[in-house]
């Protein structure tokens, strides 16, 4: 089989790999779609935590059921998966978090990914795809990760919430914002992104400028209250560390982006305020499913995401464009 591999930052190369043999516990399945992150464009950079070369990329997936020992799976059926591999055993897989088990293996990151003809999972993994087509599957992954970001920001209806990057990630918070009954606030630096919000997303507030005009904007929109919900989805440092600035009294803050350095804060403003930060990594198995009910009602569009399409075969020489603002990608959809 063919895969794809990035040996070094900016270096991508096709191989020729043996199918993977079955072994207990697991299946293999024939790989579809898989869409293209952040993490995986990160890795392409050379900026990604957690990350080692080489590793072949790919966890936002749809693919075919071949064989293995999941039950009620039958050959030839759409699946996807949960690619947070856990160990069952930590305090966090004991307590229903395997999305932040302690020895946490996630597919594309820790472990080979998609980026391949076949790949061979755990068979607790998959997801049965019922009625949702090859596309949508692919997307329940990433907006998953959104889902849980609001799951844990607990937003409540009527609330203003600030989602703070305008890419993929923050698209899918801003989506289950929605849902959830808040009023969603989209920031970034981005326009073209931010019309994309508020054109296909339904986004009503806007806004892209200097911190003075931000602070301004916010003021203006939550009637001088400011956000209570706060979600990063940037991985920028400045953001980051400047978003607190943008808090309301009992405000939350929820990081879901990821850089590599310190976060700093005025310990003071934050504590007056008497907020809470918390971080929000992946996604459980609940969030998957809300994600593809909700696609099932009708009440997110998964086709909206999807910008750009590739062969898989001729991935590795377009990868590098779609880091470029330029190129205006949202989702890029790999196919095989």
């Amino acid at each position: 089989m063919k895969i794809l591999v990035c040996s070094t930052p900016g270096d991508l190369q096709y191989q020729d790999k043996d199918i993977p043999s079955l072994k207990k516990g697991h299946s293999l399945i024939k790989i579809r779609r898989v869409g293209l992150c952040g993490t995986d464009l990160h890795a392409f950079e050379g900026t990604q935590p957690y990350f080692t070369y080489p590793r072949i990329l790919g966890h936002e997936l749809a693919a075919e059921y071949i064989m293995g020992d999941a039950d009620g799976f039958i050959e030839g059926e759409l699946v996807t998966i949960i690619p947070y591999f856990n160990c069952g055993e930590c305090i966090a897989c004991r307590t229903n978090k395997p999305n932040c088990c302690a020895s946490i293996q996630v597919c594309g990151v820790h472990t080979d990914g998609a980026m391949a003809e076949y790949l061979l999972v755990p068979s607790y993994s998959l997801i049965h795809g019922n009625d949702l087509s090859i596309d949508e599957l692919a997307l329940v992954e990433p907006l998953a990760i959104g889902a849980h970001g609001i799951e844990r920001a607990c937003v409540k209806k009527g609330e203003h919430v600030l989602v703070i990057g305008a890419g993929p990630i923050g698209m899918g918070i801003m989506e289950f914002g929605r849902i959830a009954g808040g009023n969603v606030i989209a920031l970034d630096i981005n326009d073209k992104r931010l019309q994309f919000c508020k054109e296909k997303l339904g986004v009503e507030h806007i806004i892209n400028g200097t911190k003075d005009n931000i602070l301004n904007r916010l003021q203006e929109i939550t009637k001088g209250e400011m956000p209570t919900v706060v979600v990063d989805a940037t991985g920028s440092k400045n953001a980051i560390n400047n978003a607190f600035q943008y808090l309301g009294h009992t405000g939350r803050y929820v990081l879901v982006g990821l850089q590599k350095e310190e976060i700093c804060f005025s310990h003071p403003e934050f504590h007056k305020r008497e907020a809470t930060l918390m971080s929000s990594r992946n996604a459980t198995r609940k969030n998957f499913e809300f994600v593809m009910n909700a696609m099932r009602n009708g009440l997110i569009n998964p086709e909206n995401y999807i910008t750009h399409r590739v062969s898989f075969y001729n991935l590795a020489e377009n990868f590098a464009q779609y880091i470029k603002p330029e190129t205006g990608a949202i989702k890029v959809m790999t196919e095989f």
